[in-house]
């Protein structure tokens, strides 16, 4: 059986150590060990280890290893349970490890879905104009039950909800200026319900908000589409010209008689 001979502590960390064994053909380094498992196999000089010790030596180092890695990985921002599990694994740590490894820091109040999925709601919430919808993709992603994100959501209320979709919908008014009133929105409609929000909460944010158009935007959101469709058609005349502008602007949202209102302008023009 080999033999402990010396014990060194590894340069670039006072917690990590080096254990040198000779197999009765002298010293070699034997294998590196953090602090805690040299302490709980009572590792030292002179110390005799069999082939069934040292694996299990080398398997508690790894598993520590592992949770300081875990560690490091919670210190920058909460984690749920499988963010921790996927960033192990892709260190290639071994599952037994990795279960293991989430069991300790969940005892250890590490790591806690309930709190990570109504912290998340919280933060998203108050730092993003993301919706309940999207939120809830969000944390089923990170691995969080149904359960628990029916109760994290309890955080978001729907007023709070309808104020975000209200500010969003006064937001998207400069974007879509340049199309009909119609098409403008749809558009914010829609952008809505990327965002997350439900139909219920879009309708009331739109009913909060003014978005009729005043005639002079109404006008030049008109002239702008008109002269693009102006532009595509010019080539054609009379009423195949005319007909491929009122069915192209009829498409983007205008009435017949906001069309035909263009229509005479550009004919005096």
């Amino acid at each position: 059986m080999p033999v402990v001979t010396k014990i060194t502590t590894q340069k670039n960390s006072g917690e990590r150590y080096n254990v040198y064994l000779d197999y009765g053909k002298g010293e070699e380094f034997g294998f590196g060990v953090d602090e805690n498992v040299l302490i709980k196999y009572d590792l030292k000089k002179g110390r005799e280890l069999d082939e069934f010790e040292l694996t299990e030596i080398q398997y508690a180092d790894d598993e520590k290893k592992a949770y300081n890695l875990a560690i490091t990985y919670l210190s920058y921002r909460m984690r749920s349970e499988k963010e921790v599990h996927d960033y192990l694994k892709k260190k290639e740590i071994n599952s037994t490890i990795i279960q293991q490894v989430i069991q300790k820091l969940v005892s250890h109040r590490y790591l806690n879905d309930e709190e990570f999925a109504k912290a998340f709601v919280l933060t998203q919430m108050n730092t993003t104009s993301k919706g309940p919808n999207v939120i809830q993709r969000e944390l089923k992603e990170k691995g969080i039950s149904d359960s628990i994100i029916a109760l994290s959501l309890c955080e978001y209320p729907e007023e709070q909800q309808i104020q975000t979709a209200v500010k969003l919908i006064e937001k998207l008014k400069g974007k879509y200026k340049k199309l009909s009133q119609v098409m403008m929105k749809q558009k914010m409609e829609q952008a809505l319900a990327v965002k997350g929000y439900s139909f219920s909460i879009i309708q009331e944010a739109f009913q909060r908000t003014n978005t009729e158009k005043e005639s002079d935007e109404a006008w030049e959101a008109l002239q702008y589409q008109g002269m693009k469709a102006h532009r595509r058609f010019s080539k054609y005349e009379g009423w195949e010209y005319q007909q491929k502008m009122k069915q192209a602007l009829y498409r983007k949202g205008f009435s017949i008689d906001q069309i035909q209102l263009f229509l005479d302008s550009i004919e005096e023009e």
